[in-house]
């Protein structure tokens, strides 16, 4: 990364690309921790960087714009300055206590994409409460396929490990086979998945509050935020037309935009693009990583977008990532977290 600032390779990557922009994809945005285990740093970014990174996107003479705009500049001419669309994931509660401020302060357009069970209360953030019962337990245990599995969480590099290992497996369950199993853990541990789920999510009061502001683009991002290629045909329909439909009906606007949950590679697939582009949606963003490219060679129902890695606090890593350049993601592991070797 640093070379390829210093060197003006990025600003040389940027040009050959011949991209029109960036669509950056963030989720929650708070406070930095101080606690150890932190799994879901990578997709967590502080206010003060948010305000660091706007200043420093304007003095890089980026455009910031709307996706509604994206869509545009994707089908036509690149215009002569790149472009930067804000957006985040999952209907967090802190988009509106932390992100909000600051992006009002700067007058600048962003999207959210929000999945309508949880300003309902009726969403589960299974993720959340995998977090919260791993982070206070030193051992775990559950069934997996008919066997009693059973993970060692005393140390942080224990912790990682199993989070890692687990969150992975929830993501291949149906929803109602996940559901059953975030749900049989948290009375196991004594963890209050609704009122955990709750206090993270934003309320439809919140939503109205950013839905008056003409510079929030509202989204759809399901109802349940489920792994949609987990889903049979019918119920990826109901759960891609629902979503809209309920937003719409609370928020009394028409729905556009839709992000696939969890960015889902699965999704991707032809027949989900379909369905998205069949309910009336004009565009949805994934988490390919790239840039999008004008002229209609970017499809607009996969739609990449940079994901910023919170653990990095470096502008110039920024704007190396803003240029195309992509490189693989880090895996926790006892360096890059920082806590040596074992004893």
């Amino acid at each position: 990364m640093e070379l390829a600032y210093f060197s003006g390779y990025a600003r040389l990557r940027q040009r050959q690309t011949g991209g029109a922009g960036v669509i950056l994809r963030f989720e929650r945005v708070r406070p930095r921790r101080s606690v150890g285990f932190q799994p879901h740093q990578i997709s967590e970014i502080t206010p003060r960087f948010l305000d660091r990174t706007i200043r420093a996107l304007k003095r890089w003479k980026f455009d910031i714009i709307t996706i509604d705009e994206v869509c545009r500049r994707a089908v036509t001419l690149p215009k002569p300055r790149p472009f930067v669309c804000l957006t985040f994931d999952g209907g967090y509660k802190d988009v509106v206590t932390s992100a909000y401020p600051v992006l009002a302060k700067h007058r600048v357009p962003f999207a959210v994409y929000l999945p309508t069970a949880f300003p309902d209360g009726l969403g589960e953030m299974w993720w959340l409460a995998l977090e919260q019962m791993i982070a206070r337990e030193s051992r775990i245990s559950l069934v997996i396929d008919r066997k009693e599995r059973r993970f060692a969480t005393g140390q942080t590099q224990e912790k990682y490990e199993a989070f890692e290992f687990l969150v992975s497996w929830m993501r291949t369950l149906p929803p109602p086979d996940l559901s059953f199993a975030i749900n049989d853990l948290c009375k196991r541990y004594s963890v209050d998945l609704a009122t955990l789920s709750r206090g993270a999510s934003m309320d439809w009061d919140d939503l109205a509050k950013l839905a008056a502001d003409p510079m929030v683009t509202i989204g759809s991002a399901t109802v349940n935020y489920p792994v949609l290629s987990n889903l049979g045909e019918v119920d990826a329909k109901r759960e891609i037309a629902m979503g809209k439909a309920v937003a719409e009906t609370a928020l009394h606007r028409d729905l556009r935009h839709f992000a696939y949950p969890f960015g889902d590679r699965g999704s991707w697939r032809r027949q989900h693009r379909e369905m998205v582009q069949e309910t009336g949606f004009a565009s949805a963003v994934s988490s390919i990583s790239g840039v999008v490219e004008p002229k209609g060679y970017t499809n607009l129902y996969a739609l990449p977008r940079v994901a910023w890695d919170g653990r990095q606090r470096s502008l110039r890593m920024m704007r190396v990532l803003l240029s195309g350049i992509t490189f693989p993601p880090v895996r926790p592991t006892r360096d890059n977290l920082g806590l040596g070797q074992p004893d």
